[in-house]
């Protein structure tokens, strides 16, 4: 049994990348001695009640964590959640605890540590100012003071640290930025039971936060242009609203208000979650560039026929099908008329993500590491 440090920045935005932070906890605490290391006003439980999992270990956090998380997300609603600037906070208090650990695994992208680690990437946080394989970047004033802060400016990772992505495009961008190809590990989604297709909604899922990055009114303008073509098919938005977004959610109320065939859930218990994905045909998925993409992989699990935007690790969720992909709403409204003219059918299997696969992945990755680097287990 060895000392892990499960490393995650905040699990306040309630996205993808904490569910993956709840499953690796999950996965791990039963083999060694895990503690959860993270700034965030939410609770594991919290996690668990939204993802299904069964996580149960200690949290620990640097003094007035719990204050400093407040009132991070109380700027975010103008500086967005500067994830970035969290991590180099972890980064350096952590570096004065690592002796208490064996080995560290990060659930929230790349960092500069002291122990050995394994290092879970959704997409790259630091040296943004490098341009991708796409040739885009992200480069700011902050991301570069946070990447020096976070002593990765040199653009070199810890040789001792096993790296993996979530998707193919994220793995090409670790490796444009930082000259090392992560292994692809996609996030664990279970299947989710569902009707037979005769008994299913004609209507439209979309699951995730209420954010701007989310593209939440997208949605919308597809679900109103298919019915502008004589469809009649409704909406259901699902999704937590953070402090960070509050503008936007506004935004999204009023929109919902002047629609009866759009209903907004907030925060949907997941049993109540499962049972809208199971009991409709469509899911749609409107975020650019979404780095995998949970809720299109969920779409897949219940049996439904998911639609998302033709960029990032999307992809690799719809295995490439040009019938599922979309460049504007324009075209998601024509892909969404064809398929319900047509009765299309899901193809993909829904245990194509099933987390039994990704935690005993998880396990394979943390023993392999542990007896690489010789670290001591007690």
């Amino acid at each position: 049994m060895a000392r892990l440090a499960v490393l995650h920045n905040t699990l306040d935005l309630r996205g993808g990348a904490d569910a993956v932070c709840a499953h690796v906890c999950e996965a791990l605490q039963d083999d060694h001695d895990v503690t959860l290391v993270t700034v965030s006003r939410t609770s594991l439980a919290t996690l668990n009640d939204m993802f299904g999992t069964d996580a149960s270990v200690p949290v620990l956090a640097p003094p007035a964590g719990h204050q400093l998380a407040g009132a991070l997300s109380r700027a975010d609603d103008w500086f967005g959640p500067q994830l970035p600037l969290r991590s180099a906070f972890l980064t350096r208090w952590l570096r004065r605890h690592a002796a208490a650990f064996d080995l560290v695994v990060s659930t929230a992208n790349e960092f500069q540590l002291s122990v050995p680690s394994v290092q879970y990437v959704h997409f790259p946080q630091f040296n943004a100012a490098v341009p991708g394989p796409d040739g885009t970047h992200g480069a700011s004033l902050p991301n570069r003071l946070w990447t020096r802060v976070a002593d990765l400016a040199d653009r070199t990772l810890p040789a001792d640290a096993t790296l993996v992505a979530n998707s193919q495009y994220t793995a090409a961008h670790v490796a444009a930025r930082y000259g090392r190809t992560p292994e692809v590990l996609h996030p664990p989604v279970d299947p989710i039971p569902g009707e037979p297709w005769s008994a299913r909604e004609r209507g439209v899922v979309t699951v995730g936060r209420i954010a701007p990055d989310n593209r939440t009114l997208d949605a919308v303008r597809v679900v109103d242009g298919a019915r502008e073509r004589g469809l009649d098919l409704h909406l259901h938005l699902v999704g937590s609203t953070a402090d960070a977004y509050q503008s936007y959610v506004d935004r999204v109320e009023r929109a919902v208000a002047a629609r009866d065939y759009v209903t907004l859930h907030r925060d949907l218990p997941r049993d109540r979650l499962e049972a809208l994905l199971g009991g409709h045909r469509y899911g749609l998925n409107p975020k650019h560039g979404e780095h995998f993409g949970m809720a299109l992989a969920e779409y897949v699990a219940a049996g439904m026929v998911p639609f998302a935007h033709d960029s990032g690790g999307q992809r690799d969720v719809v295995d490439d099908a040009a019938d599922r992909l979309y460049g504007t709403v324009e075209a998601a409204v024509e892909l969404l008329v064809d398929a319900v003219e047509r009765d299309a059918r899901p193809r993909l299997s829904p245990d194509r993500f099933a987390a039994d696969r990704f935690h005993q992945r998880i396990r394979r990755l943390v023993r392999d590491r542990l007896a690489q680097t010789g670290s001591r287990v007690r």
